[in-house]
């Protein structure tokens, strides 16, 4: 079954939208990824995540479609590296409820907003808060490797999270796209990196400020056996969240007083 949503025709989307199919739409962003990646690492990883997630629900016999990513976010953050794209807040989020508007027109009532840039994070919590009663839709929003924090985790060997330009981002861009990862380059990505925060302290400090490399992790454990892994233990974790009736069916509004 095809779930790229630019690939059917309209008429079949209609059909898809009668069948209650959900639309995928991945959210990510244009930015540095350090001296060895490309800045399309976010977008790529985000489409490839979506697709396999897509037909993960469609194995378990649900219905899925996945819209073209959304390829630029919020990356003030990156922009001192240069490469970087980024959008303000007002046009973000005009933006997502665009393309969440038309969805619903066309008679779908499922939307999952599925994020892969952490600079989209808290914007794209805040859209799903003011679009779903505005709409009248439960909208799904989640950041894939929070969704699959407890996959990703086994299968790291020197971090314990996803972070940036790093063991699994790397591992997954050798997975998907090896031409576009400059090996050599790694060891580049040593450098100094400032300490966080305090827990549940928050600051906003640009990448730079964090890492003179532009890149937060260990991309010298990366490889394309593990990049693989991290998408199918990925796609699998967020499909049977995906997939649970309670996340569709539990109310999300008060019912009206008698």
């Amino acid at each position: 079954m095809e779930t790229e949503w630019r690939r059917l025709r309209a008429d079949e989307l209609r059909e898809r939208a009668r069948d209650g199919a959900m639309v995928i739409l991945p959210v990510a962003s244009l930015e540095q990824h350090g001296p060895h990646l490309p800045v399309e690492v976010d977008t790529m990883l985000g489409e490839t995540i979506a697709r396999r997630t897509a037909a993960a629900v469609v194995a378990r016999g649900e219905q899925a479609l996945v819209l073209p990513t959304i390829w630029t976010g919020l990356s003030e953050h990156h922009m001192s590296f240069g490469g970087t794209i980024t959008l303000d807040y007002p046009a973000f989020a005009a933006l997502i409820e665009g393309v969440v508007r038309s969805v619903l027109r066309h008679g779908f009532r499922r939307v999952v907003l599925l994020n892969a840039h952490g600079g989209n994070e808290n914007a794209l919590r805040t859209i799903t808060d003011d679009l779903t009663p505005k709409l009248g839709v439960p909208i799904v929003q989640f950041t894939y490797w929070y969704a699959a924090a407890a996959a990703i985790a086994d299968i790291l060997e020197t971090q314990t999270v996803l972070s940036h330009a790093c063991e699994a981002e790397t591992s997954m861009m050798m997975a998907a796209r090896p031409d576009l990862v400059a090996g050599e380059r790694i060891p580049r990505a040593r450098a100094n990196v400032a300490p966080d925060l305090a827990p549940g302290v928050y600051r906003w400090r640009s990448i730079a400020a964090r890492s003179a490399s532009g890149v937060l992790g260990n991309p010298e454990a990366a490889s394309a056996e593990k990049g693989e892994r991290l998408f199918a233990a990925i796609a699998e974790a967020v499909a049977r969240k995906l997939c649970d009736p309670e996340l569709w069916q539990l109310p999300w509004q008060a019912e009206p007083s008698a």
